[in-house]
């Protein structure tokens, strides 16, 4: 799936690529889309960072940024291939990520991109004691979320697919 979403972006003009570590038995995966420019430059259209330990706990994604003005689809491109390459080079089959909850209004908006994607909420990191190994993790407070990685990237692809100039 992985070099298929690979060829697809070329095809529309994109580079897919990933920088992937295995620092103390953990994996970490840096994944980024870029846009081919005049002169053999490049435009990073988005990202996303993540790291793996084993099953149990599985892909826990950090950062996710697209440029506002990216080409169509970019987000959907990292989010397939990211669950794409957890799913063929790791042992997870979940993810989780934090909504971080700066501004009530942005909370709002993550969560419900995130449920888009195929996350529900499982705990609302606060500030309780218990919450600060949490906190010390994401970086603050905010709704842990998890999902299966096979139905984010089926979503994903879907929306991709549908982004496609051909469609």
């Amino acid at each position: 799936m992985l070099n298929d979403l690979e060829a697809q972006a070329r095809e529309r003009g994109l580079l897919l690529r990933l920088k992937v570590g295995r620092p103390l038995g953990l994996w970490s995966l840096r994944l980024v889309v870029a846009e081919q420019l005049p002169a053999d430059r490049l435009q990073l259209q988005g990202e996303m960072k993540a790291w793996a330990y084993g099953a149990t706990t599985g892909l826990q994604l950090d950062t996710m940024r697209v440029r506002p003005k990216a080409p169509a689809g970019t987000g959907d491109l990292i989010w397939a291939a990211t669950m794409a390459w957890a799913l063929e080079s790791t042992p997870c089959q979940r993810a989780r990520l934090l909504a971080i909850r700066d501004a009530e209004g942005q909370h709002r908006r993550l969560v419900r991109y995130f449920k888009q994607r195929g996350f529900s909420t499982v705990h609302e990191v606060e500030a309780a004691v218990w919450d600060l190994p949490l906190r010390m993790v994401w970086g603050g407070a905010g709704a842990l979320m998890t999902a299966d990685c096979a139905e984010v990237q089926q979503r994903a692809v879907q929306r991709w697919t549908a982004q496609s100039p051909a469609a």
